[in-house]
């Protein structure tokens, strides 16, 4: 194979070649697949009907919970349908339809909890400013943004990704595509492009990540200097799930594609890559719903009206 035109498809790794391991497999994606599903679907549904909820907070959950069902759904039902049909074979375009589908929700999905963390920041340390920083034209143009940088994030690497020439076989050691694994098969001198990018990138990441940590900087300093508990405890319930979110996002994140090559394996990058792609999508609705009222009461409501409706 002399270079990525040549290539019909890739061969995704296996997580076992035993038929009831790939049972197993598929049953274990199955169910985490069918809780990030329910989970998020609910919390779409209850911000999207219940008038309480139409506050910026919520609508950039909405839009959260909307990005973790499409990365979720790039990569989970691909790998458990090659499980079930004992094959490992995605074709050279859909590899790179999930590259750049996966890239473009994970990329929006940093923005957006970026922009959370800065709406939170509003929201404490600068109450005064709130209605005016966070109206409802600024929090659609601030999720559109979001939603406008993974695009182009996406375009950018896909484009650059397989416009290489790749000749060191087809096979990718991952259960999905992704672009280090792609990298991995080119012989080509202009991966130095997607290097460039990947530096970019990591730029815009570490800017991001510091920018959320020095507003939750201020906001534990404010919250601290709340004289009443209930009002610790209200602002802490608000800001306690996003800070869960971003940490289970980035230290996953972060570990699967930062970690030395001493530590690479096989195994060990299959089980990382389950920990940043697919854990997270089915977490997020646990976490946000737990210190919530709010939230929970709108999901009792929406589940309370749903089996009345059954009856």
């Amino acid at each position: 194979m002399s270079n990525g035109s040549s290539l019909n498809e890739f061969l995704l790794l296996a997580f076992t070649d035993t038929q009831e391991l790939q049972l197993l497999h598929f049953s274990l994606f199955l169910g985490i697949y069918l809780a990030a599903l329910v989970g998020n679907s609910l919390i779409i549904t209850a911000v999207a009907c219940d008038h309480h909820l139409h506050t910026p907070m919520y609508f950039f959950l909405l839009n959260l919970s909307v990005l973790d069902l499409g990365s979720i759904s790039t990569t989970v039902p691909k790998s458990m349908a090659n499980s079930l049909r004992d094959t490992r074979a995605i074709s050279y375009s859909g590899c790179a339809a999930q590259i750049f589908v996966f890239a473009f929700f994970m990329s929006a999905e940093y923005c957006l909890l970026t922009i959370m963390a800065f709406d939170r920041f509003v929201a404490i340390c600068r109450p005064l400013h709130y209605s005016t920083l966070m109206s409802s034209r600024a929090c659609v143009r601030m999720a559109a943004a979001a939603w406008a940088s993974g695009f182009l994030n996406a375009l950018l690497h896909t484009g650059n990704t397989f416009s290489l020439l790749l000749c060191q076989g087809n096979t990718v050691d991952q259960f999905f595509c992704e672009v280090p694994q792609i990298l991995k098969l080119s012989c080509s001198d202009s991966y130095q492009r997607e290097v460039g990018l990947l530096v970019v990138s990591g730029c815009l990441f570490i800017g991001c990540f510091i920018f959320i940590v020095l507003s939750y900087v201020q906001i534990f300093t404010i919250v601290l200097r709340i004289p009443s508990e209930q009002g610790r405890h209200k602002a802490f319930s608000t800001c306690l799930p996003h800070l869960a979110v971003v940490s289970l996002f980035i230290s996953t994140g972060m570990f699967a594609h930062l970690k030395p090559p001493s530590l690479s394996s096989p195994a060990l990058d299959l089980v990382v890559a389950v920990l940043y792609s697919v854990v997270p999508p089915a977490m997020n609705p646990l976490i946000y719903s737990m210190r919530n009222k709010e939230l929970k009461d709108a999901l009792r409501k929406l589940i309370q009206l749903v089996l009345v409706q059954e009856q």
